[in-house]
């Protein structure tokens, strides 16, 4: 019996009903946004940058793969809406999948990676360096990211049948450029010269089938470029591009319109009969409604019956998605080339995406992007993934670790650090002035300032040149790590597909040089079992964070990815021999690997300043959930923006995950159907908080950019939300609707 509960029933079931598949695949997805007020975003270091709304909702989505046989190799991929995996949301997640599961899954076949959105919640990291500008842990978004990539694997484990796995390869132009070309350039020509751009185009799909059905049930891909489509100035959640990409594919597997089903008739009625019984309808007022009712009013359900797509990140150090380049604010010239800056100003330098300057187009215009060459890979994907399903991990302590360089050259990694060039961030999202990428040298004032925090030991300061360290986060240990020192790097395998979990960003070159070591080593040690046809996909920002990898080469230059590797000028060397190594034991079939030293948890030395909302109430003669200002009577046209105003509570109460906070319903029948929601592009949902003598409250404005795909008809707005009347009081669930409104 504890066979049976170890392996599950569904698992079981599958695996007696196997003889004709090779593999078992199962795949799920579950609500990861977290708090939508009041919390740092992950990514850009902006304090304000405060969360205050949701564009669209985040997603954990998972892929299984198991042999079919009892007792077969499996492993789990988990690919967030997220800036990055965490060390403390693995460790976690691991101790909840073995009460559930037993040893089946576990840190060695388990991998987590990020989209590197930087429009999500902060506070989920367990190191000083990612938690400042969060104000220290916030339990809430930690707890929000764990649940979702628990399960999400859940699902997936009891969606497990047997199936059909496709590859497909192909190149991607026009969704990311190189944001330090100069650095790229330190590269040796010969190099260089045998690749056409300095970014990776290429992108990897997997496709998986059902093979009882022969229904496709998900797809999942790899592409570099970063997730900075939106801006450092933007509060509203937003998986960016990768996120929308998702989006968009699930949706278009989903049928070309979501909503395509809530059309009213084939032959709506007339716009002056239209017009005529909106009139009619009238705001609700805030009532009472269960926990459970914005779930029951979600567009996508995510039960385990839908078409996953997940895409995600790759070697993205050094590409960005802002495409047209980057520009002098006050002139608008190109920047500097050698340091990203206008006159000396690095604040001075933005990049530009695609639909500048409107953040949320290039957003959907570099998603639209992805997604339609995943769709391209996906329709014409014929080769057959067959072969063994094997994972390799090991542990490193990557502050020490000896490097043997070509002619036997001995050299070490070095204990974190970032150096001034990490201070003046990218054209992405711009640093902190006084200083610019590529420096080398630290001014007077914040070279003490520097030292008031901690000055460097003499061993740092040479291990680390050419860079000048700045922030000395390996040797800080107050109130506790600054930085990490043990990573992981793990080994998939899935037949001819090898994934490389990295805990970082490789550059563009460092990717390179990484992918071809190791399918060097496997076709030299695998006796055949690899060919040239192995498929190598770097995994990025996977199981932990330790910001960038660059080669030794950009690493003299110190731009912003060099200035953030961490282990010093050596660290990719460190990558690629313990890579090679792991890389060896699996192809030569050797189980015992060490694991080496485990990462440590520090959960419970946590600190946070941001404090659980105190209660709210709102205004005399007012409830949660009124209209505080209607929509404008009339008739809309696609394209137009419709918005509507609620007085309503702080978004944390109840983060109503698989929920909503914001729908647009339309009048079917005599009764209101759901058709957009918070997890739709084109549905706003923006949280403003008021504090006054009255009470403490907000305004919950949605607004809604009429789709083409909107069918004419009669619409309402409506909000969900919750609130306690004191910090310690019940959880009470609200609910208001807007008076009516067209669309033809």
């Amino acid at each position: 019996m504890y066979w049976l509960w170890k392996l599950g029933l569904t698992s079981l079931f599958c695996l007696i009903f196997v003889a004709d598949g090779e593999y078992l695949i199962g795949l799920g997805s579950y609500d990861m946004t977290g708090p939508a007020a009041d919390v740092n975003m992950m990514g850009y270091a902006n304090m304000e940058q405060v969360t205050a709304g949701i564009h669209f909702r985040l997603r954990a989505r998972a892929f299984i793969v198991a042999e079919t046989q009892q007792g077969g190799a499996r492993f789990a991929f988990v690919n967030l809406d997220a800036g990055m995996a965490s060390q403390l949301v693995t460790i976690k997640l691991l101790q909840r999948l073995k009460l559930r599961y037993g040893d089946l899954y576990n840190e060695h076949n388990v991998a987590i990676s990020g989209t590197h959105t930087h429009a999500g919640p902060g506070g989920y990291l367990q190191y000083v360096t990612y938690s400042v500008t969060s104000l220290g842990f916030v339990p809430q978004s930690f707890e929000a990211l764990v649940t979702a990539v628990e399960l999400s694997i859940a699902q997936a484990h009891d969606n497990l049948k047997p199936g059909s796995i496709f590859i497909n390869t192909g190149d991607l132009e026009n969704a990311g450029i190189n944001r330090s070309p100069s650095a790229y350039l330190f590269n040796p020509p010969e190099e260089r010269a045998r690749y056409p751009r300095d970014v990776d185009t290429l992108m990897t799909l997997l496709k998986f089938v059902d093979k009882n059905s022969g229904n496709s049930v998900g797809a999942f891909t790899w592409f570099a470029t970063h997730g900075t489509s939106m801006s450092r100035d933007n509060k509203l959640i937003s998986g960016d591009n990768k996120g929308a990409a998702a989006r968009f594919f699930e949706d278009w597997f989903g049928g070309s319109n979501i909503n395509a089903s809530t059309t009213i008739n084939k032959r709506p009625n007339s716009l002056s009969k239209m017009l005529k019984k909106a009139s009619k309808i009238k705001a609700t007022g805030g009532q009472e409604c269960p926990k459970n009712a914005s779930q029951s009013s979600k567009v996508r359900n995510y039960d385990g019956s839908r078409f996953i797509g997940a895409f995600c990140q790759s070697n993205v150090g050094d590409v960005s998605p802002n495409v047209l380049g980057a520009f002098c604010l006050d002139s608008g010239k190109p920047c500097d080339f050698n340091h990203s800056s206008c006159h000396g100003n690095d604040q001075l330098c933005v990049g530009r995406g695609p639909g500048y300057p409107d953040e949320i187009l290039s957003t959907k215009i570099i998603g639209e992007r992805q997604f339609q060459k995943a769709v391209d890979l996906f329709t014409s994907a014929e080769e057959e993934i067959t072969g063994k399903i094997d994972y390799r991990l090991v542990y490193l302590n990557f502050t020490n670790i000896e490097v043997i360089l070509e002619g036997n050259q001995v050299v070490k990694t070095c204990p974190a650090a970032l150096g001034p060039g990490f201070a003046a961030g990218t054209t992405d999202g711009p640093g902190v002035f006084g200083f610019q990428q590529g420096d080398t040298e630290i001014n007077e004032f914040w070279k003490k300032v520097r030292d008031a925090i901690k000055e460097p030991s003499q061993y740092q300061v040479d291990c680390q040149k050419p860079k000048t360290v700045l922030l000395d986060t390996g040797e800080m240990f107050w109130p506790y790590a600054w930085a990490p020192a043990i990573l992981p790097i793990q080994i998939l395998r899935l037949g001819k597909l090898v994934i490389l979990s990295v805990p970082g960003e490789f550059t563009t070159m460092a990717g390179r040089r990484l992918r071809e070591a190791i399918k060097e080593t496997l076709i030299s040690n695998g006796n055949g079992e690899f060919g040239n046809d192995t498929h190598i996909v770097i995994a990025g920002l996977s199981n932990t964070y330790s910001q960038y990898i660059a080669t030794f080469e950009e690493y003299k230059q110190q731009r912003y990815e060099a200035a953030s590797t961490l282990y010093g000028p050596h660290t990719l060397s460190a990558y690629v021999q313990e890579f090679k190594k792991l890389a060896q034991a699996m192809a030569r079939g050797n189980k015992t690997v060490g694991k080496g030293p485990s990462p440590p948890d520090l959960s419970s030395v946590q600190i946070s300043f941001v404090l659980d909302p105190s209660g709210d109430s709102p205004p005399p003669g007012v409830k949660f959930g009124d209209v505080n200002q209607d929509v404008k009577s009339g008739s809309f046209k696609k394209g137009d923006r419709i918005n509507v105003t609620f007085w309503s509570a702080n978004p944390r109460y109840d983060l109503l995950a698989e929920g909503t906070f914001a729908v647009v319903e339309i009048l079917r029948g005599g009764k209101w159907a759901p058709v957009y929601d918070d997890d739709d592009f084109c549905l706003y949902f923006m949280w403003n908080q008021k504090f006054d003598a009255s009470g403490s409250y907000g305004f919950a404005t949605i607004e809604w950019e009429v789709p083409e795909e909107a069918s004419p008809g009669v619409y309402r707005f409506r909000h969900y939300g919750s609130f306690k009347k004191t910090r310690d009081s019940p959880i009470h669930y609200f609910t208001g609707a807007s008076s009516g409104f067209t669309v033809s």
